[in-house]
């Protein structure tokens, strides 16, 4: 009787376990910056229940970043990027919805997870001067290369990469 009791269960919550996604960042190859977002959160008994809303971010794939409008409802804030944060992420539907690894804030190592319907353009967000514009992928590529940035492979922080001598700017002519 137990033995049925204990296989009935686990039948009944194995769908359960199995569709819950992974809060394993190795599990997440791409990386996702968020700039801003609008959002709703709804509450029950003080506590948040839900929050929907809209945002664009850059997602990093194959070491280049495209941006993404989206949407989506989940069951806790989202929180937009401070400074060059990026969020681990992995496609759910290639090109339409992105599973997104969300810190718990306070608890290092956990983790939640967010969906987001997504609407991926043939160009990258940028900001300059704090106004939000886009430019060309290969432009966005360019600069991520002098600056030697590459959230997919860990380098989370720009730096000025230092010219080689063949990249080197000629010297400035002898003043007179």
């Amino acid at each position: 009787m137990r033995l049925s009791l204990s296989l009935s269960l686990c039948l009944l919550f194995t769908p359960a376990i199995l569709s819950a996604a992974s809060r394993n960042p190795a599990d997440y190859p791409l990386r996702i910056h968020i700039f801003g977002r609008n959002q709703t959160t709804f509450y029950s008994m003080r506590s948040v229940d839900e929050s929907k809303g809209d945002g664009r971010a850059n997602l990093f794939e194959n070491g280049e970043a495209r941006g993404v409008d989206f949407n989506y409802s989940c069951s806790d804030k989202l929180r937009a990027s401070f400074g060059y944060e990026t969020y681990p992420a992995k496609w759910k539907k290639p090109g339409r919805e992105l599973i997104v690894l969300m810190p718990v804030f306070g608890r290092s190592n956990a983790y939640w997870t967010c969906n987001l319907q997504t609407d991926v353009k043939s160009f990258a967000y940028a900001t300059h001067n704090g106004r939000m514009n886009s430019e060309p992928v290969e432009a966005f590529k360019t600069w991520m290369v002098n600056h030697d940035y590459d959230p997919e492979h860990g380098k989370d922080v720009p730096t000025k990469r230092e010219p080689s001598a063949a990249e080197a700017p000629p010297s400035a002519p002898p003043q007179q």
